[in-house]
């Protein structure tokens, strides 16, 4: 037969919890206010919508231009060619920085080919280097 735990407990100073220590501070249920948020509790944190995590201002996140060197633009001449980024005009290589997700030539390694680069911006060794051979700097 069905009990009444209302009534079965009437009276009792426990009410079947154990020892009248138990069920009485924080550890109890898993630490006070928003305690393990993080951890223990994170499905009560998601499902109110809690966020975790810095909340604000935020600095300038600006994303870097890639860059790349005209010595490594020479290396690479031969497989920009067969990989159709690059074009032979007589003499003369054709690159276009973007192509290849470049957005500054920078000036370290030896230039021995006549080039033609076209990109957002150059460093002012590149250009000198591009220029000395007879190449062209464009800035797009």
């Amino acid at each position: 037969m069905p009990v009444n735990k209302r009534s079965k407990y009437r009276g009792s100073r426990t009410c079947g919890g154990g020892t009248h220590k138990n069920r009485r501070n924080g550890g109890s249920r898993g630490g006070r206010g928003h305690a393990g948020g993080c951890k223990h509790h994170f499905v009560r944190y998601y499902l109110v919508g809690n966020t975790f995590g810095k909340d604000g201002f935020s600095h300038d996140q600006r994303d870097d231009p890639g860059t790349i060197d005209v010595g490594t633009l020479e290396v690479m001449a031969e497989g920009l060619l067969a990989k159709g980024l690059a074009k032979l005009e007589g003499d003369t290589l054709t690159v276009d920085a973007a192509g290849i997700g470049v957005g500054k030539i920078l000036g370290s390694g030896r230039v021995t080919r006549k080039m033609k680069v076209s990109a957002g911006s150059f460093s002012e060794a590149a250009k000198k280097k591009l220029e000395a051979l007879g190449g062209q700097a464009l800035v797009v």
